[in-house]
């Protein structure tokens, strides 16, 4: 279920009403032309009267100052991401601290979150500062890697690395045996993860709102190990029982840890949530079916 939220004003106490004054813009400065629409879209914002302020990364290129991206989501009321999913992700956890919402222009490429197209931004953002527009609450997890706390969007992926032997994760659902995943990794995603490195490895595609953990093992050795899907308030233990003395461990794509024999990596849905404001132009079917080149 989407939900509406009115970004134009929030209410400070019962007698306060403040206008949002201020949009952070985050790019990927490798995509050919991040810095130009970052930059057009930062005079239109201001000749609204809407501050804005760029992410460091794309205030180098543009030669406009900048602010690191923790300082970017605090002084924000919105965080406009152009570039692609990985892009939006790595704004994702910055977003998420500050109770901020992400819009996702796509520069080109496969994007599921990022579903703005440029030739809809202006359309697009003229709704958003008029409070016309909804958005998508998506939920994410906490990861505890060797006694270290991670949040992710995605995914939580454990798999053998540059290793050429599969690895033996043995798998509870809050402390309950599951099974030992004989395999070449293990994937702990989120609905949102879904249509990510989950759905590349046969896991199910999931409604973004449904609020579920998915544990969809990666080659396994075992034919009968399927991806199931539990209730997003499970806690997830994987010990490692490897004949190698490692694995790896990656957090979205980003982080990646080294999980070591006699490890534990436990998963949980985290306190904290994403707002991702949707595109006032396609539903998640219509992206559904772009995205994965469905029929109609």
């Amino acid at each position: 279920m989407s939900i509406t939220n009115n970004i134009n004003y929030y209410q400070d106490d019962k007698d306060t009403v403040t206008a949002v004054k201020t949009i952070g813009i985050i790019g990927n400065s490798t995509k050919e032309n991040a810095a130009d629409c970052a930059v057009e879209l930062a005079r239109w914002l201001e000749a609204r009267d809407i501050g804005v302020l760029f992410e460091q990364e794309i205030a180098d290129v543009t030669g406009n100052p900048g602010v690191e991206r923790y300082e970017l989501a605090k002084r924000s009321d919105l965080l406009v991401v152009f570039g692609g999913d990985g892009t939006l992700i790595g704004a994702a956890r910055y977003a998420a601290e500050n109770e901020v919402p992400i819009v996702g222009i796509n520069l080109g490429g496969f994007g599921f979150m990022t579903v703005v197209g440029l030739s809809e931004m202006y359309e697009t953002m003229e709704r958003i500062i008029s409070g016309d527009y909804t958005v998508s609450e998506r939920m994410m997890l906490d990861a505890r890697i060797a006694g270290e706390y991670y949040t992710a969007l995605n995914d939580v992926v454990i798999s053998r690395g540059s290793q050429s032997r599969m690895i033996y994760m043995e798998t509870y659902v809050d402390k309950q045996y599951l099974t030992t995943y004989k395999a070449d990794g293990l994937i702990i995603a989120t609905p949102t993860g879904s249509t990510a490195y989950s759905l590349s490895t046969g896991g199910p595609i999931v409604f973004p709102e449904m609020n579920s953990i998915i544990i969809t093992p990666i080659c396994p050795h075992t034919l009968t190990n399927r991806p199931i899907m539990i209730s997003q308030d499970a806690t997830i233990d994987v010990l490692l029982l490897s004949v190698e003395k490692k694995a790896s461990v990656t957090v979205d794509g980003q982080v990646l840890k080294i999980l070591r024999t006699g490890e534990t990596v436990s998963v949980r849905k985290s306190d904290r949530s994403v707002n991702l404001v949707n595109s006032p132009f396609h539903d998640y079917l219509d992206i559904l079916r772009t995205k994965l080149g469905w029929g109609g």
